[in-house]
């Protein structure tokens, strides 16, 4: 059955794989079982266990009977959980007729209208903020520590 995912290391059993993606995982209150994987980017699939994607290596070890020609689709809507419960397999068109754009951002932010279009905005204004906020803090902390390590005192 392990066989069946592209990318996976070939040293995990069913086992090692479960223990691994439960240690590499976590629990938040909306029920999901969120996993860290090689990225550092929250809110995408995540690869781990070599090269293949965490959704689909906890479907098959926590869920079993998995076809590679059907897509793991997300209950959920959070594209990084592998809750058992939220997982399950549809076809490609099934799968993409299912896709609507959700009023909420993945931090809980109310989305916005866009006037032109009149549909939701895909880039949360909120989120957006906070992260040039965020942002601007590394490079301001950046430019007075290599400051600080030229012997120039900021100005």
């Amino acid at each position: 059955m392990l066989s069946q995912i592209n990318g996976l290391s070939r040293h995990f059993t069913e086992d090692t794989l479960r223990a691994y993606l439960l240690s590499r995982s976590e629990r938040v209150d909306s029920g999901c079982l969120i996993v860290r994987g090689y990225g550092r980017q929250r809110g995408v699939h995540q690869k781990l266990a070599g090269r293949a994607w965490a959704h689909i290596a906890a479907y098959v070890v926590f869920v079993g009977g998995y076809d590679p020609a059907l897509e793991i689709h997300h209950d959920c809507g959070v594209p990084d959980c592998i809750e058992p419960a939220h997982l399950r397999q549809l076809s490609h068109a099934d799968n993409c007729r299912g896709r609507t754009q959700r009023p909420r951002c993945r931090n809980g932010h109310d989305r916005e209208f866009e006037p032109a279009t009149g549909r939701l905005r895909r880039v949360c204004r909120i989120c957006n903020r906070e992260a040039q906020q965020r942002w601007r803090q590394r490079q301001a902390a950046e430019v007075a520590e290599a400051r600080a390590a030229y012997g120039r005192m900021p100005s």
